[in-house]
């Protein structure tokens, strides 16, 4: 029997688009069904692997995509969000195989279905480009999400407090008011896409938050004040507002929290 290690790795190292998903999807499903081994005996890669023509640029070169809705913009946009859900996978890969021995089973199963999700969110906007006559790949992107990724590969916290607490929670802020452009432009299919996006995100970030504060309660550390303190040595961005604070507090991800380093 395969160990679920080697399984992540080996998706990790999946880089054809359609290939990765079908690599997570088989994943999810034997771990569900009990056929990998609970063993953490292959290392996670230092990079995933992604398209070999994706081009990559520092985030400063990327060029800035257009608000209005002419097709180019729009393939701007929808190919922006292909590669975050694209990098999400191998995100919430990247945790369940690189934590899951100290942190659980509970652990290593929360960040699998996630990764299903996340594959199942790049497949629905692969789609919506193919329906625009664009695909993943074709636009320049920039490797900032799997950076803060790498920056926090030694502390299960810090990654916890940066990744889902931080980066996906910025995606509660900011999913809303594209989906409203996208429904006043009469795209209703773009509008399902963005909602089941931010119903699941805020799943996830629920359960980045939840073993955040389990991991502060098994060091004797007050979460808040920790995770504050990770966001200042860990995270090179700014926390700016507006925030969504309704969808962070479902999440679990006080306002009291977030509101002294915004």
């Amino acid at each position: 029997m395969a160990s679920v290690s080697g399984a992540i790795r080996a998706a990790l190292l999946t880089g054809e688009p359609r290939a990765k998903v079908m690599a997570v999807r088989r994943l999810a499903r034997e771990w569900r069904q009990g056929r990998l081994q609970v063993r953490f005996d292959v290392p996670m890669p230092e990079h995933p692997r992604w398209p070999a023509e994706l081009e990559l640029l520092p985030p400063n070169r990327v060029p800035k995509r257009g608000r209005g809705g002419s097709p180019k913009n729009l393939i701007a946009l929808w190919h922006s969000l292909a590669h975050i859900e694209f990098v999400a996978i191998d995100l919430a890969l990247d945790m369940a195989g690189r934590f899951g021995s100290q942190m659980g089973e509970a652990f290593v199963s929360d960040f699998l279905a996630i990764a299903a999700d996340e594959a199942m969110h790049f497949a629905l906007i692969e789609r919506k480009l193919a329906a625009l006559g664009a695909r993943y790949g074709t636009l320049p992107v920039h490797d900032g999400l799997w950076e803060a990724a790498h920056n926090t590969r030694h502390d299960a916290a810090a990654r916890l407090a940066v990744v889902p607490m931080v980066l996906e929670a910025r995606g509660l802020d900011v999913t809303p008011a594209m989906l409203d452009r996208v429904r006043a432009a009469g795209d209703e299919s773009g509008a399902r896409i963005l909602q089941r996006i931010l119903d699941d995100e805020i799943r996830h970030v629920a359960v980045g938050t939840k073993h955040f504060r389990e991991t502060c309660s098994t060091r004797d550390e007050t979460p808040g004040e920790v995770w504050r303190d990770l966001v200042r040595t860990h995270f090179r961005g700014a926390l700016k507002p507006p925030f969504n604070d309704s969808a962070r507090q479902a999440a679990g991800l006080s306002r009291s929290w977030y509101a002294p380093v915004a």
